[in-house]
């Protein structure tokens, strides 16, 4: 939860963070007769498996998420580079919207924690994480941010929050579809 002394509301943290086109996350949220407004999905460090997999799964569904109107932005820790261009297009989501945050203040407005050893290191996350870096081939990278950080997904609608996922594990897989869905109502 936000200290009682950070005065700064969602809302002005979706107005003043800007997203690589220039377009603020605020703006991107609005709705109309062509945008349900905007899936947000946090990403662990582009080294991670499970980040791997998540931007694999997102390639997967973005037709599907643009068929319900719903802009997709992707916030990571890594700086905004040709490098950065080049790990999104890997996986087909070139030109797809993003918000670089290395310093993590949208991962904390968004109260998304640092995991503990178990969420990082547990049995599931050993498990899932073998299987996706072997069957899926979502191999481990070089660790760009916060090893740490925990990752989420949130549906917002004209800046408000409507549906949010925080992930437990950092192996857990959200359905995005189903999040935006239930968040578009």
């Amino acid at each position: 939860m936000r200290a009682e002394h950070d005065h700064i509301s969602l809302t002005d943290t979706l107005a003043s963070t800007r997203a690589n086109d220039g377009r603020s996350l605020l703006e991107l949220s609005r709705t109309d007769a062509t945008h349900a407004g905007l899936l947000l999905v946090f990403l662990r460090h582009s080294g991670c498996t499970f980040c791997r997999e998540a931007l694999a799964d997102l390639s997967k569904k973005r037709d599907d998420l643009k068929s319900r109107r719903v802009r997709l932005v992707l916030v990571h820790m890594g700086p905004e580079n040709s490098e950065t261009a080049a790990h999104f297009a890997k996986y087909g989501l070139q030109g797809m919207q993003r918000v670089s945050d290395p310093d993590r203040a949208l991962y904390r407005a968004f109260e998304l924690e640092r995991g503990t050893f178990s969420q990082l290191f547990g049995l599931k996350c050993v498990l899932r994480g073998a299987w996706a870096a072997t069957v899926g081939r979502h191999w481990v990278g070089k660790l760009v941010g916060d090893g740490f950080q925990m990752p989420g997904v949130f549906m917002i609608r004209d800046g408000v929050v409507t549906q949010a996922f925080r992930h437990r594990s950092a192996a857990d897989r959200p359905e995005y579809c189903e999040i935006a869905l239930a968040g578009a109502r």
